[in-house]
């Protein structure tokens, strides 16, 4: 059985039509001739007319270089755009109508690499935004840091760096941290300083440990996986969305947010599936942790996270988060490069809702939770 660490490696660039499908379709829960069709129907909507001039912030925009793509074997994605913020990214945006990209870098970023490498490795990135694309465009990009995960100390130095020194707003986690979620005391010190900081931590998915993936995702039919079944399962598809979810309710039930209770987390694709769950979630949760938490289980998510649309233009999707989240911790992401700027947009623009709730999810709240402007 392949090792989950290499698990991606295998893509090249040859099987383009896989990484599209498994960016637009898979992990955006449509097809991408539905995709299509969203974007085509917003063309003769009256909400899509009105909302023309809608500026966005999109919160969940990726980027890599050559040198840690080859450090996480992704040299594949080198045709995506992951590693262009420039002129090809900027034109994107404009015909898209965002007007601004907060960056991070491509999952998993430098969280596995230890010690004094991975140190370096995160200030070296973190500093290439700086003194390249967000001075290169002023006011186009915004990033949150990259950070040695395998050294919790460093990376709360680092978060406070980056803060204070470069205008970060805030870090990106990619899904387990080894074998370790972010509510293990080993990564305090990190939760603490973002908490003093007042700045976010955005926790994206992340490839599952390679024990994990044998258990819940490997194939018992070998001649199937030369379609890349297992693997697709158990990241874009279904398994790191979950994962997801799972970090951020072991963080409550664990007791992050009563000793943190500033402290906010960010997650993506239209809640990662937690609105199917949420209900369910709470009834459940609440019955046995009354007596542990110091507030109502359903209470962290109102007061400690916020949720991002990324690459689930599903109106169905986010009326759902809608109806268990308020609309003022909703904001609009594309999960660019692996997904569609203008397709987003598109989409959204079409959305009816109030014009007022719409500019609360496309900027108003990114401008309030980061203090930039659109």
């Amino acid at each position: 059985m392949k090792s989950n660490a290499n698990l991606l490696k295998q893509l090249t660039l040859g099987r383009r039509g896989f990484l599209a499908g498994t960016a637009l379709g898979m992990g955006a829960g449509l097809s991408t001739h539905a995709i299509a069709s969203c974007a085509a129907a917003s063309d003769t909507s009256e909400f899509s007319v009105r909302d023309q001039d809608l500026p966005f912030i999109g919160t969940e925009e990726t980027f890599s270089t050559h040198e840690l793509m080859v450090l996480n074997d992704r040299l594949f994605l080198e045709d995506t755009g992951l590693a262009e913020i420039g002129p090809r990214r900027i034109g994107a945006m404009d015909e898209a109508g965002i007007n601004v990209q907060i960056l991070s870098a491509h999952t998993p970023g430098v969280q596995n690499v230890p010690g004094r490498k991975g140190i370096d490795f995160a200030y070296r990135l973190n500093r290439m935004l700086v003194d390249g694309p967000m001075a290169t465009y002023p006011g186009r990009f915004q990033a949150f840091a990259t950070l040695p995960l395998q050294s919790p100390e460093a990376s709360a130095d680092e978060l406070e760096r980056t803060v204070r020194e470069d205008g970060f707003l805030g870090c990106l986690t990619n899904g387990i941290i080894g074998k370790k979620f972010l509510d293990h005391p080993d990564f305090e010190p990190l939760l603490a300083r973002a908490e003093a900081l007042d700045v976010p931590i955005y926790i994206h998915p992340g490839l599952p440990p390679d024990e994990v993936f044998q258990i819940y995702y490997s194939n018992m039919r070998p001649e199937y996986q030369k379609e890349f079944q297992d693997q697709v399962l158990s990241i874009s598809a279904y398994g790191w969305h979950q994962e997801v979810v799972t970090q951020c309710l072991r963080m409550i039930t664990s007791g992050v947010f009563d000793r943190h209770p500033k402290l906010q987390i960010i997650i993506g694709h239209m809640g990662e599936g937690l609105p199917f769950f949420y209900k369910r979630v709470v009834e459940k949760m609440s019955e046995v942790t009354e007596k542990s938490l110091e507030k109502p289980f359903e209470q962290y998510f109102h007061d400690n996270f916020w949720f991002t649309t990324s690459a689930f233009p599903q109106t169905e999707l986010l009326d759902l988060l809608l109806k268990y989240i308020s609309v003022d911790r909703v904001m609009f992401a594309t999960d660019y490069p692996f997904a569609d700027m203008k397709t987003q947009t598109d989409w959204f623009r079409q959305v009816t809702l109030p014009r007022e709730v719409k500019e609360k999810i496309a900027f108003r709240n990114a401008e309030k939770l980061f203090g930039i402007k659109a």
